[in-house]
């Protein structure tokens, strides 16, 4: 059996041996010096009464006494020889210090209460045989009570003030570990939350960058891609028809303006993210510019325009409302009008002159939409649009991120197809 601090193993161990530390080692060095000195001491007593040499009975006192030296290791076997021992009358010290350090480790509760229990026992009956002899044994009645009270109070005195001295101890070193160990444990957890809050503020911002770059994308490549598309329209009828001409240049400035407009919105968005003035709270940086993105984004009644400017860019574009028309929140509508947007720039950039069917469906629970176009008109230019092939993954990132579903891929005809549904649980409760 080994004491607590022994369990804990060897980690940090500054001691010899099995102690912890070397002031517990030179502790135990003294105590079983002083145990040795005074067994040896009552060991010439015990030789003058057994008849033995009294060389012999010193050095069995020099060597029951230095067992005290271990009791931290072995705390069971100081106690057991302390028991053995008491026939002799020796070994105050070892059975006192013995039973504490019993106590005090982390032994059974059955054992200690055993081995306390024979100690007790063991010194009551050698007091009261001892007492018995040494009190002049007249028969008066002051001498039927005297000795046993007197042997119970020695043995008793002898035994429990350590056992519960080491118990208290014990228990005292226990809760104090078990409350370094919940110390412990709430570090490691507060420093996993920080580690998690700062992953989760990483996923954020990359979150956000993405959202950012998706709408950087959505507001550049529509306006530029018409740019493209009426200034390459500006350069073939330039001499044969200036009014045309004159007409798709002012086109070209207006949605070049509409860009820069859209631009700087975007840029004033990304501002937002400052710190607080002194004195209010601050907001986070995501929070804000994801609010913005979304308070300043275009919504569903700008549809009909958006339409409206392929088919002054010369674009073929059959627009049909189904349903009930309502509004939602901003970011369904937002999404709604960017996934039509976005898949009207694709025919620009891949299928130029086809032909464009553009879907709306006010549903009771979703708001679909829906754009198709037939295949490329051969006798149309190409613009030479470039395409960085974010488009479609743009926007099922969209509709994706508000539990909706989106769809895209050819058609048996040899066009393109681009469906998406958006939950209209989310519909804000706005009147008109």
């Amino acid at each position: 059996m080994t004491s607590s601090g022994e369990q804990q193993g060897g980690a940090g161990r500054a001691g010899p041996w099995w102690w912890e530390r070397r002031r517990g080692a030179a502790l135990d060095l003294s105590l079983g010096a002083a145990s040795a000195a005074e067994c040896a001491f009552e060991g010439v007593g015990f030789a003058e009464q057994a008849g033995v040499p009294v060389g012999f009975g010193v050095l069995l006192g020099l060597a029951v006494g230095a067992v005290l030296v271990v009791r931290r290791r072995w705390p069971v076997t100081v106690v057991l020889l302390a028991i053995a021992i008491t026939p002799a009358e020796m070994g105050f010290l070892l059975t006192v210090v013995g039973l504490y350090t019993l106590a005090a480790a982390d032994v059974p509760r059955r054992i200690t209460a055993v081995l306390a229990s024979m100690a007790l026992v063991g010194t009551l009956v050698v007091t009261y045989v001892r007492t018995s002899q040494d009190v002049s044994g007249g028969g008066s009645e002051f001498d039927q009570w005297f000795v046993p009270v007197v042997s119970l109070f020695m043995s008793v005195g002898m035994t429990a003030p350590p056992v519960l001295l080491g118990l208290y101890v014990g228990a005292r070193r226990r809760l104090m570990e078990s409350l370094q160990e919940r110390a412990d444990s709430l570090e490691r957890e507060l420093m996993l939350l920080a580690d998690r809050a700062e992953e989760r503020a990483e996923w954020a911002r990359r979150e956000e960058r993405t959202r950012i770059a998706r709408e950087m994308h959505d507001v550049v490549a529509h306006r530029v891609s018409l740019m493209v598309v009426h200034a390459a329209a500006l350069q073939a009828v330039a001499a044969k028809d200036p009014t045309k001409a004159a007409k798709n240049a002012a086109l070209v400035g207006d949605m070049g303006r509409q860009a820069l407009t859209e631009l700087r919105e975007m840029l004033g968005v990304l501002r937002a993210g400052e710190p607080a003035p002194t004195g209010r709270p601050e907001v986070p940086e995501v929070a804000v510019v994801t609010a913005a993105v979304v308070e300043e984004g275009p919504s569903l009644e700008e549809l009909e325009a958006l339409v409206g400017q392929s088919r002054t860019a010369g674009m073929v574009v059959e627009l049909e409302v189904h349903g009930e028309v309502r509004r939602y929140s901003r970011p369904v509508e937002q999404t709604a009008y960017r996934v039509v947007q976005e898949a009207l720039t694709n025919v620009h950039k891949h299928a130029p002159g086809a032909k464009v069917r553009v879907r709306l469906a006010h549903r009771p629970e979703e708001v679909a939409m829906q754009v198709e176009n037939g295949p490329s008109d051969a006798a149309v230019t190409s613009a030479g649009l470039p395409s960085g092939g974010n488009g479609l993954v743009g926007m099922r990132e969209r509709v994706l991120g508000l539990g909706g579903v989106f769809v895209s891929g050819p058609t048996d005809a040899g066009g393109f197809r681009v469906s998406a549904v958006l939950p209209g649980a989310v519909r804000a409760a706005e009147s008109g």
